[in-house]
């Protein structure tokens, strides 16, 4: 089925916008007697986008916020965007999905799959130091035996380098990819390699380097070639002051006014901040995430290498956040999210990306105090959930069969008892002697008298299947993985 991303305009101020659902795929014959609704018209995704939109309309009257666009990706559609408040309050502009905002720390998602991109093609490895690439890469080390930094240190936070190339925060000017090289051997290193999580826009600044020096392009032509063109990025550039940008606002202040910004160019540090794009153009970088089978066409890595991407690297002191390559990783309640968030005078932005349910949010706003993160996560938790659980594939559920209750009982090895016990139409394994009742693994059933050893932690046989063997119509043993255990006879 094609890929569809739906826009909306906004016809007026926050309360006023239009959106519309993406057509349903096709119908085969013989599913016309029970069409599938698509995910956009479920009334459960529609009342959450109404729940939210109540919301951020809310937090846009009292906090005095310019303007937000969200979007909520399933898989490769886009199936929400909206448009809320002004691209430009003093021109009475509203806000529309089409409307472009400096992505900021996001540029950082895209140097880091232009590296992998490289690996792929054999041009770089994530173990290579940084002055295999840039010769001139040295500065002051922070103890005596650190040994070199990685790409991969630059590239998940870990390579204990400066955050910043000066005070282009405060100034806004940004220092050329010359005056960057020149600073590097000034530079001290604030901790050695993989001691600390340590964010550092520095850090992927020279990533950006690495990218074309082992590539021989600019590294805004190699983004542009390799990942805006194969998606279909068709409003999204590097470091352009392109038409059509949603205006810039900074802080609301005690007067309640805000400074409005114009274009401010990234300059050497384009790989750290310097990529405009638009909610639709995010969305399909976002649906990239899901894609699998080797690199090619919208495929912008392979699968493993996207698996490499998500994979949590480096964590904060706390634990409870961390990085992966290039994605920041969260952890909320339950839920693993990868993404990642961006400010840049005037804008600031967020994406979150749930993994397993195959669904991704965006916020874009144009207030650097509008906090998207914290709107991102009321999107996902709302529409974003109501989706995921409208979209994810069931998986196929095997039929209980009341003659498995004869696999409960205690089986005995070497090393321990186990207790296969009957719930209501579920077998569980727990360790009888164990000090608590937590965590119980799951026998979930896969046919044949077979299940699977499910449960939450990796240790054990997690995944493998757990089978019975019965003689004369008695179980006997029960095989996890590779190992078994005998069958205790029952004593009555």
């Amino acid at each position: 089925m094609p890929r569809r991303f739906v826009a909306a305009p906004v016809l007026a101020l926050a309360l006023a916008s239009l959106f519309w659902p993406v057509a349903a795929a096709p119908v085969r014959a013989q599913d016309r007697e029970a069409p599938v609704a698509p995910i956009a018209a479920d009334p459960e995704v529609l009342g959450q986008e109404r729940l939210f939109s109540a919301w951020l309309e809310g937090q846009i009257a009292y906090r005095e916020l310019p303007g937000v666009v969200v979007g909520v990706v399933a898989g490769d559609e886009l199936v929400w965007v909206k448009g809320f408040g002004f691209a430009d309050v003093a021109a009475k502009r509203p806000m529309t999905p089409q409307m472009k905002f400096r992505m900021a720390s996001h540029s950082k998602l895209f140097t880091a799959t232009a590296i992998m991109q490289l690996r792929e093609m054999g041009k770089v490895r994530l173990d290579d130091p940084v002055s295999q690439h840039l010769p001139w890469f040295r500065m002051t080390p922070a103890g005596d035996d650190d040994g070199p930094i990685t790409v991969e240190q630059l590239l998940t936070h870990s390579s204990g380098l400066q955050r910043e190339a000066g005070d282009h925060w405060t100034t806004y000017e940004f220092p050329t990819t010359g005056q960057l090289r020149e600073l590097m051997s000034a530079r001290s290193a604030a901790f050695a390699p993989q001691v600390r999580w340590k964010y550092s826009n520095l850090a992927y600044s020279v990533a950006g380097l690495v990218v074309e020096a082992a590539s021989g392009m600019r590294w805004a032509d190699f983004v542009t070639r390799n990942i805006f063109t194969p998606l279909g990025m068709t409003s999204s550039s590097v470091d352009v002051d392109a038409p059509g940008m949603a205006t810039g606002y900074g802080r609301r202040m005690p007067d309640g006014t805000r400074q409005s910004f114009g274009f401010i160019d990234a300059r050497g540090m384009a790989a750290a901040t310097g990529i405009t794009s638009t909610v639709e153009d995010m969305a399909k970088f976002v649906s990239a995430q899901f894609r699998r089978g080797a690199r090619g066409g919208d495929r912008l890595l392979g699968t493993g290498s996207l698996r490499e991407m998500h994979r949590v690297r480096s964590v904060e002191e706390t634990w409870t956040n961390g990085n992966a390559i290039g994605f920041s990783v969260s952890r909320v309640g339950e839920k693993t999210y990868v993404g990642h968030g961006g400010s840049y005078p005037g804008y600031t932005t967020q994406t979150l990306i749930q993994l397993d349910g195959r669904v991704g949010v965006i916020v874009l706003t144009n207030a650097q105090d509008a906090e998207p993160a914290a709107i991102a996560r009321q999107l996902m938790s709302t529409v974003g959930q109501a989706v995921a659980k409208r979209s994810t594939p069931k998986p196929p559920v095997v039929p209980w069969d009341d003659t498995w209750a004869r696999f409960a009982g205690v089986y005995r090895s070497r090393f321990g008892d186990q207790q296969v016990v009957l719930l209501d139409k579920k077998l569980v394994l727990i360790t009888p002697n164990a000090p608590t009742l937590e965590n119980p693994v799951t026998l979930e059933p896969l046919g044949g008298g077979r299940f699977r050893f499910t449960a939450r932690t990796g240790g054990g046989v997690v995944g493998e299947v757990v089978r019975f063997t019965e003689d004369n119509g008695s179980v006997v043993r029960m095989y996890t993985g590779d190992s078994y255990a005998d069958r205790v006879p029952d004593v009555r």
